[in-house]
């Protein structure tokens, strides 16, 4: 028996799924939540195998609930979250994998794909619908986007990777040190990094230091 929660904040939707999946052999609706802190709290009591998550969802949505869940706020092991909702742009359906989500379907998708997924994702495989599927392969194939330093930011770069301080290179540059410290957190986030040296080391990789 596949245990399930229903995380959806329209109570039609919620009462829709669970009749259609209550009828489902080898499904049992355990709960139904209304956003997702509630859907975390009633994961945590109830103890399903897999959750259906909507997105957007009032006070908590749908990414960060599926990362508390996926994260093991709600026991471990963690109940197996399935995004099924209405929304579908590249930004959405990265957010909800990365957050730790075992699967993404559309509400209109057939019944028969839905159900399938949900068995999918519950013995440990993934669930992509086709359209999701595509966008993430097209998704990846696209090239990130070089970082862009502005002038003054890559002077501050260039006395870091010389061993100036942020004391000394502000004293270098004539500018403040407070300065000097958002420059380097508008770095460390143009190059996605969290320090001076990966900063340096991958400026010079990209050759922008050059």
């Amino acid at each position: 028996m596949i245990r399930l929660l229903i995380a959806d904040d329209h109570p039609v939707v919620r009462a829709g799924l669970s009749g259609l999946l209550s009828d489902e052999p080898g499904f049992e609706v355990v709960a139904e939540a209304s956003d997702g802190d509630e859907a975390v709290r009633l994961a945590t009591a109830t103890r399903p195998d897999v959750v259906l998550m909507d997105l957007r969802m009032p006070r908590v949505d749908g990414v960060s609930a599926t990362a508390r869940i996926a994260g093991g706020e709600a026991g471990s092991p963690p109940p197996r979250v399935l995004i099924l909702t209405t929304y579908e742009s590249d930004d959405q359906i990265l957010a909800a994998i990365e957050a730790g989500a075992a699967g993404y379907l559309l509400k209109a998708a057939p019944q028969a794909e839905i159900v399938a997924g949900i068995r999918s994702v519950a013995s440990g495989q993934s669930a992509l619908s086709p359209q999701v599927a595509v966008r993430l392969v097209e998704r990846m194939r696209r090239p990130e986007p070089e970082a862009v330093l502005t002038a003054r930011e890559l002077d501050v770069l260039r006395l870091v990777a010389s061993g100036h301080s942020n004391k000394q290179a502000a004293a270098a540059l004539g500018i403040g040190e407070s300065t000097v410290k958002t420059h380097l957190l508008k770095i460390f986030d143009k190059l996605g990094v969290a320090d001076r040296t990966r900063a340096v080391t991958l400026a010079m990789e990209r050759g922008l230091l050059g």
